[in-house]
């Protein structure tokens, strides 16, 4: 405490004596000083953490002052005080971004709040969230290990992804690596229940189904059309729930969050089987058999979600909805760009599909590349790149257009993502898929403890390439390496972000319905 360093400018300096012996007595350094100038020519000669500035002094204002010492020191947090409560006095200093405002007569609470405020906020929620999530461990961990429902899944899920972001506030590692473990073990038993319930929902004989990919359009969107609103899908691929959390500051600044949900993704939690599900209403082998030409195999050649739009105009065709709508796809920047040039053509339309694959292509190049490796060290790393790439992308720009406009948003995707640490041996010949989460073929070897196995594929409505082929899915941080260089490939492929198999970060995602302010 007694490294920090204060400079209070007040012309009235001496009546705040006891103020300053207050502080000092609580091991804080303070430089006292009677006009605006004095505080500016400290300010050149000296290291501060802090600095009360009067609003009203002799010579220069305050906010003459403050203006100089952020042209110098722009990161040094300043509180103006001031003896008027008049709003435009407010509204510059506000505007000259300042740390905090306070009106006199201060008391010596007052100051010490806004101290702890700016320079220990950081440390004081790092504790708190600590002491909360101690609180809170063991009621979790016996939900976890309670039998839940569908929706008590989400919500322990939401709890754990709240705690994940406070304990990034904290410098105790001891507690982050609790809140892994049990979110390791709540992956064990969520793995457990979606696989003991799964067909079932599939089947709809299951009053506990949850809203699944097939049913989401219908189940989200047809309620809005049937309103009269105008509804945009923002559909940004391998966006987790988490992720969803760290933009909707930024969003929230624009609209009213009106549902903030969580729906579940089909098997596999992949771009070919999860969206095609979303956009056509339909299960995987559904598809497969009505509409054969907008399926394309995994061993055939060519894009697997090449037909997204046309699967879209068939869901609307087959319930008898005659919805305008529209479909776009961004893969690159110059797309973005030119779709944000554009997006007043698409007011006339019902329904407006906007798909954007950088989370995914994030992913990917975590996978490939060592520098964005680097970037996205850990889950927090993640989310910040994700933010960074967010705030400065084509889609706010037009998150904030639309938000001048009579429409309602639909932000979703198809599928999470998990970090994968764990190896599971798998033996197969060269026409096996090549996804590290699942694998289907007909000469698969594994230890059928360790996956989940779909022997009968039609049963959960997945293609059945041919009599003996079967589906294995990985749980929580697994991920398949076969025994060929398998030192090389588990070390390679561990800590990377992978889809396809079962964990709560790639199967429970985000439906958020937003309406502008």
């Amino acid at each position: 405490m007694g490294s920090i360093r204060i400079l209070w400018a007040d012309d009235e300096i001496e009546m705040l004596k006891p103020h300053i012996m207050y502080l000092e007595g609580k091991g804080y350094i303070v430089d006292a000083v009677v006009s605006g100038d004095e505080a500016v020519e400290m300010v050149m000669e000296n290291h501060y953490d802090i600095i009360f500035l009067d609003e009203q002094m002799p010579g220069i204002s305050g906010i003459e002052a403050l203006e100089k010492i952020k042209k110098h020191s722009a990161n040094i947090p300043v509180v103006m005080i001031t003896k008027s409560e008049e709003e435009s006095i407010m509204e510059d200093a506000i505007g000259s971004n300042i740390a905090d405002y306070l009106i006199k007569p201060v008391k010596p609470s007052q100051i010490l709040l806004s101290l702890k405020r700016n320079l220990e906020n950081r440390k004081l929620a790092g504790e708190k969230a600590t002491m909360t999530y101690q609180q809170q461990f063991r009621e979790l961990g016996m939900r976890i290990s309670d039998r839940l429902n569908s929706n008590e899944w989400i919500d322990v899920y939401k709890d754990l992804i709240r705690y994940e972001s406070d304990l990034e506030k904290s410098d105790d590692k001891g507690i982050v690596e609790v809140l892994n473990m049990q979110k390791q073990e709540a992956n064990n038993s969520f793995a457990r229940h979606y696989e003991n319930n799964y067909k079932d929902w599939l089947d709809g004989d299951s009053d506990d189904k949850p809203l699944l990919s097939h049913t989401l359009i219908k189940e989200t969107a047809f309620p809005l059309l049937d309103k009269g609103k105008k509804v945009f899908m923002l559909l940004i691929d391998n966006l987790r729930y988490d992720q969803w959390k760290t933009i909707q500051p930024l969003i929230e600044h624009y609209y009213r969050v009106e549902d903030d949900s969580i729906f579940y993704s089909i098997l596999p939690t992949t771009t070919q089987y999860a969206r095609n599900a979303i956009f056509s209403g339909l299960m995987p082998n559904e598809i497969r058999k009505h509409y054969r030409q907008y399926w394309v195999d995994e061993h055939e050649e060519g894009t697997k979600n090449k037909y997204e739009f046309e699967l879209l105009k068939e869901q609307f065709k087959r319930y008898g909805r005659k919805t305008s709508l529209s479909y776009n796809k961004i893969l690159n920047l110059n797309a973005g760009r030119k779709l944000y040039e554009n997006i007043s053509n698409l007011m006339t339309t019902d329904f407006n599909v906007i798909v954007y694959n950088f989370v995914d292509m994030l992913s990917h190049a975590r996978t490939e590349m060592e520098i964005i490796r680097e970037l996205a060290d850990d889950e927090a790393a993640y989310r910040s790149l994700m933010l960074s790439w967010f705030e400065h992308s084509s889609l706010f720009d037009i998150i904030k257009y639309l938000s001048n406009k009579d429409v309602t948003i639909l932000i979703t995707t198809d599928h999470g993502s998990v970090k994968v640490t764990d190896p599971v041996k798998i033996v197969g010949d060269k026409s096996v898929n090549t996804n590290l989460r699942y694998k289907y073929g007909r000469s698969l070897n594994y230890k059928a403890k360790e996956v989940f196995e779909i022997a009968e594929p039609e049963d959960y409505y997945l293609p059945k390439y041919n009599i003996s082929s079967r589906w294995v899915f990985t749980r929580g941080t697994d991920f398949f390496v076969y025994p060929n260089k398998y030192n090389y490939y588990a070390n390679y492929y561990r800590n990377t972000f992978q889809h396809g198999g079962i964990s709560m970060e790639e199967i429970l995602i985000p439906i958020i319905t937003l309406t502008s302010k």
